[in-house]
């Protein structure tokens, strides 16, 4: 018998929570705005606080909101991180793989999601033979364009799986604040911060987070604390 303390849908980011980033991100914004001719000097600062965010939402602040340049950066940024991918330049999150079985096992739904678009996150889970790893994945086009900080992914995984009743019965977990203000207005139970990706505690906390582990692998035993 499930109780309103038993977390059955576990909604995951990949990119630093449970895929290891080595600098990915950076790198192919970096190729992206010298494809188009920019600067990146005058861009990271902005990449590196929005981390999480859908990718095309931090081009078209990037490019005051001029659309068409928005789209080609875009594309020059999912080109330059699948050339990436492809390159062998991309691992799990040490124990990722193993948590996501584990939470399965113990019959929970687990989504994957990411602020990058379709195409990048399939290169990424055929890189990592994860395709049948979890139940479903959600990139922001899955969930009406909205990627994180709003809640539409971790509202869609509920929606699209109905694995829960109530939002308070998923947990959310992910690197940036991002995720974590993306969980925390879904009205996640539990929003976990994890520091093996592009935000330390402090921003994780401040942004909403519940739990703050070392990895994604924390997380089985802070679910089994929250539902004790």
């Amino acid at each position: 018998m499930t109780t309103k303390n038993t977390l059955d849908l576990i909604v995951l980011d990949m990119a630093g929570t449970t895929v290891a980033d080595d600098g990915l991100v950076e790198a192919a914004f970096t190729a992206a705005a010298e494809r188009l001719g920019e600067d990146p000097a005058t861009m990271i600062g902005h990449v590196r606080a929005t981390m999480g965010e859908s990718k095309i939402t931090v081009f078209r602040h990037l490019f005051g909101g001029d659309e068409d340049r928005a789209r080609r950066a875009n594309l020059a940024f999912e080109q330059a991180y699948g050339e990436l991918v492809d390159g062998g330049r991309i691992a799990p999150v040490p124990g990722a793989a193993e948590t996501v079985a584990a939470l399965r096992e113990q019959g929970r739904t687990v989504v994957l999601t990411t602020g990058f678009a379709r195409v990048t996150q399939d290169a990424i889970l055929d890189a990592l033979g994860w395709r049948d790893l979890a139940d479903l994945t959600l990139c922001p086009a899955d969930a009406g364009g909205r990627g994180r900080p709003y809640p539409d992914m971790v509202l869609t995984a509920l929606l699209r799986t109905a694995a829960v009743d109530d939002v308070r019965r998923a947990a959310v977990a992910g690197d940036t604040s991002y995720d974590m203000l993306s969980g925390a207005r879904a009205g996640a139970g539990l929003v976990a911060g994890v520091l093996t990706g592009a935000h330390a505690e402090p921003a994780l906390k401040e942004a909403g987070a519940t739990h703050v582990l070392a990895s994604i692998a924390g997380l089985p035993a802070a679910i089994r604390e929250y539902e004790s």
